[in-house]
């Protein structure tokens, strides 16, 4: 493992990227303000788990391949997108037609904790910029000299991810508050959902026009 010293650079380094907004924290603050705090904390641990993936993939190589192979990086940032998109529309459409159900009878159930975890996982799992950002920010602070690359690489991950988590759970809370305070008034609510849906739709176009990392 690196010294104190280099271990307190990386997690500061870490926390510093896990508050900054990304498409994790966008769904999560999307779903929490739909289907409430459930909802957004199961989203947050699926943002986690499928940070995770991308963490176990490059220490074993495989993300190497993925950004290495213009083809395979394509196909996931196309499918990621996609995906991104879908989910911001989906958004947008029914924060309004929740405000217009709630005008003329019961709204819309939310979706569950459940499927909010799965879509969490979908959607940092798809995303290959998460993998291209754990191959350059992780192994600039791996010791090889110290050997176990491989088990390094996985507990620096962690702990970014696990950083992450912490930060899209926080996330969740603020944004259950927020629409616990707002509950009589719905359409700030809705002007809040209908930017989260925005900002993934953004994110997911930004994406598409994403360009793969140079080797």
């Amino acid at each position: 493992m690196p010294d104190l010293t280099q271990f307190a650079l990386f997690f500061a380094a870490a926390l510093v990227l896990a508050v900054t907004p990304g498409p994790g924290i966008f769904y999560v603050a999307a779903r929490t303000l739909a289907g409430g705090r459930a909802e957004g904390v199961a989203s947050s641990v699926g943002t986690g788990l499928g940070g995770m993936v991308h963490v176990v993939a490059g220490s074993l190589g495989v993300s190497a391949i993925v950004l290495a192979s213009a083809e395979l990086f394509t196909a996931l940032k196309l499918i990621g997108a996609a995906y991104l998109i879908w989910i911001g529309l989906r958004t947008l459409l029914s924060a309004r037609r929740d405000a217009s159900a709630g005008l003329k009878g019961p709204t819309a159930p939310p979706i569950g904790p459940r499927r909010a975890f799965r879509e969490g996982v979908l959607v940092e799992a798809l995303n290959p910029k998460t993998a291209a950002f754990f191959l350059a920010f992780v192994p600039q602070f791996v010791t090889p000299t110290a050997g176990h690359v491989a088990l390094q690489f996985v507990t620096l991950g962690f702990v970014s991810v696990a950083l992450n988590t912490l930060a899209d759970i926080v996330v969740a809370f603020a944004a259950s508050r927020i629409r616990q305070g707002a509950a009589a008034r719905p359409a700030l609510i809705r002007r809040l959902r209908e930017a989260s849906g925005a900002a993934m739709i953004a994110l997911g176009i930004g994406l598409v026009l994403a360009k793969r990392p140079a080797n």
